[in-house]
């Protein structure tokens, strides 16, 4: 079925103040005042050439809270990295001391290469590392579809 949607994402971004004028503004087709449709992301880019790593961390029981202020602190190390594009860390609500992280990245090599090679890396595995059991899977994925 094509509905004409080419696979970008339709992101309503606000008009600069020059666009919006006084009464009478401009609208958009759907009535909307102040604001422009475009393809893409927010960001200005979409994220379909984004490398998306998973990791489901298992935390040593007694030890959520050490993990998470550790946590805190540590993402600014990764944040810092070329290639680095954010990442959330999420508890999972049915296993207790389970995480779900998920870091996006520019490419591939911004990860395995450039980060885990990094003198950044050895003092994130420091902070972190100890806290797993059994060590995480790393995967990488791009993304195929959204919605």
């Amino acid at each position: 079925m094509d509905d004409g949607h080419d696979g970008a994402s339709l992101i309503a971004t606000p008009r600069s103040t020059e666009d919006r004028g006084g009464p009478g503004r401009p609208r958009d087709r759907a009535g909307n005042v102040g604001f422009r449709l475009t393809r893409g992301s927010p960001s200005g880019c979409d994220n379909l050439g984004m490398v998306l790593e998973h990791a489901l961390l298992s935390v040593k029981p007694g030890q959520e809270d050490d993990f998470i202020a550790a946590f805190a602190q540590a993402k600014t190390i990764i944040a810092n990295m070329p290639g680095f594009v954010r990442l959330t860390l999420s508890k999972c609500l049915e296993r207790k001391g389970t995480y779900l992280l998920l870091v996006e990245w520019s490419q591939l090599e911004d990860h395995t290469v450039g980060f885990r090679g990094s003198a950044q890396y050895q003092q994130w595995r420091q902070m972190l590392h100890h806290f797993y059991e059994p060590f995480p899977t790393v995967e990488h994925y791009e993304q195929v579809l959204s919605a």
